[in-house]
């Protein structure tokens, strides 16, 4: 009886040990951490900062700049230049270059730390401007707030290639107003103006020739 009592206890133990190991297992198998998916790539990068090259630029007035690469006022001329040496360079944009003169903006233009985004009118839309406004803006030092608040309107105090302008829509300026901007790729409008010549690169800025002087509030 005795040793039929020893060999149940045995027997039990036993029993228990195996539970007791069984249980452990589970509990080391519910502990493992869970296989892991790989993480997603991350999404291509945007152009670094709005920095385009001279293979970005377009549009239907951009053969209308000197082809010559050492000429200062070619595409590959503007490169190195900050954008208002780089302006007054460019066969286009003549009175934008003399407007800036005459508001004193050239300094802040040329900034080697700044990072803008320009949209500069060319020669002819200037003639959609009344001869004697533009006259008075240019030659009236009473006007030249006034002179300061157009030109820093058409400046995006952040430098932006065409995609990232397209992307975003609206443009808070240097001025303090918006611009809006529709279309994408070679069809952009900025406030209504077509890019006659765009992702032009300079030193410190992405420059954008357009076909209108933008107006502040309109």
């Amino acid at each position: 009886m005795t040793i039929r009592r020893r060999a149940a206890a045995i027997t039990g133990t036993t029993a228990a040990l195996a539970l007791a190991l069984t249980a452990c297992g589970q509990g080391q198998q519910n502990d493992a951490p869970a296989a892991q998916e790989p993480a997603p790539a991350p999404a291509p990068a945007p152009a670094a900062d709005g920095v385009t090259t001279a293979d970005d630029v377009f549009g239907p007035a951009c053969s209308q700049v000197p082809s010559d690469p050492n000429d200062p006022g070619s595409v590959q001329g503007m490169i190195d230049d900050p954008v208002g040496t780089a302006a007054s360079n460019n066969p286009l944009l003549t009175k934008l270059t003399a407007a800036v003169q005459a508001a004193g903006l050239g300094d802040t233009l040329n900034k080697g730390d700044a990072n803008y985004t320009v949209f500069a009118p060319a020669d002819p839309a200037f003639d959609a401007v009344p001869a004697d406004t533009l006259n008075a803006l240019l030659t009236d030092p009473a006007q030249k707030q006034q002179l300061t608040d157009l030109l820093t309107y058409h400046v995006v105090p952040q430098r932006m290639d065409a995609d990232g302008i397209a992307q975003a829509g609206k443009l808070p300026t240097a001025q303090g107003g918006e611009l809006t901007v529709e279309g994408s790729g070679d069809n952009l409008k900025i406030n209504g103006a077509s890019v006659l010549c765009g992702n032009v690169p300079t030193a410190n800025a992405t420059v954008f020739v357009v076909d209108k002087v933008l107006m502040p509030g309109k």
